[in-house]
């Protein structure tokens, strides 16, 4: 069963599906240890990791899929990439598509900002026309082919235009053919809730980001409104960079890490990144 497939499948359950976001090889495996069903790149998390630099539009489509690719291949859950604006016009977006489909990812998320686009809870966002998405959207649509690849229509237009708008917009990427809706940075539990009862048959994310616009709601008070989707796209990005400062500041002030707290154990890395695995093939070709 292809991952888009299996992502399908997790849709068609009843339960919402909680996705953690993640931004590399080591993160998406860890996703998937820890038992999570699907994980999800982060634009912001790819572009902080790969780039030093923010989610402002200086992330290309290479850099981008590049490194979902490998993420993709690092697990065997189904991935959700962040494809931001699909990098152009519906020509590229077909691109974007084909790309997703050889790199074996399970859905992509394509959204109406302008180019540069922003991180969808950065004041200053501006978005294409609706008219013009839509058929980013259809195109997207014809080139997944029969793959089965998901695609999660966005709009960014709530800050810019208004919550009505930003309905409308989800209604138009609807009937273009999307799967999935995400109505980006609602601001109070009142518009998730308009937007819930806006489309009750349509599968909806909510994306919490910590210190964000989107009340931090929990996944079952989200499922109890309509949604079937949350993601959480910085949490563990936020959590490793306070993490990795503590271990940089106590080494600068201290010149050891034997009295360092909250290291895994080398034993239990070599076996997530499965080394006794490499060992025994290593092994098992020099006999």
């Amino acid at each position: 069963m292809s991952a888009a497939q299996k992502l399908r499948e997790l849709l068609a359950r009843p339960e919402i599906i909680v996705i953690p976001g993640v931004y590399d090889c080591l993160s998406a495996k860890l996703v998937e240890k820890a038992g999570f069903d699907v994980a999800a790149t982060s634009g912001f998390g790819i572009a902080a990791s790969t780039l030093g630099l923010p989610d402002y539009g200086f992330l290309t489509a290479t850099e981008n899929l590049s490194t979902v690719g490998r993420i993709a291949q690092s697990i065997n859950i189904p991935l959700i990439a962040d494809c931001d604006t699909g990098y152009g016009n519906a020509l590229n977006v077909m691109r974007t598509v084909k790309d997703a489909v050889q790199l074996g990812l399970a859905g992509i998320i394509l959204e109406d900002q302008e180019w540069p686009k922003k991180c969808g809870h950065f004041a200053g966002k501006r978005v294409i026309s609706m008219t013009e998405h839509a058929g980013k959207i259809r195109a997207a649509v014809e080139a997944r082919g029969d793959s089965g690849l998901v695609i999660i229509a966005r709009t960014d237009a709530r800050a810019p235009l208004g919550l009505e708008e930003a309905i409308a917009r989800g209604q138009s990427y609807i009937n273009a053919g999307a799967d999935v809706l995400f109505v980006e940075a609602p601001q109070s539990v009142k518009e998730l809730e308009i937007i819930a009862a806006a489309f009750p048959n349509v599968p909806l994310v909510a994306n919490i980001v910590e210190g964000g616009k989107t009340p931090a709601i929990s996944p079952i008070e989200l499922q109890n409104l309509g949604f079937k989707i949350v993601f959480f796209p910085l949490t563990a990005l936020m959590a490793v960079t306070e993490v990795m400062s503590g271990c940089f500041r106590h080494l600068k002030a201290e010149g050891r890490t034997d009295n360092l707290s909250g290291l895994m154990n080398f034993q239990d890395f070599q076996e997530l990144m499965g080394v006794p695995k490499y060992l025994a093939v290593e092994k098992e070709y020099k006999e």
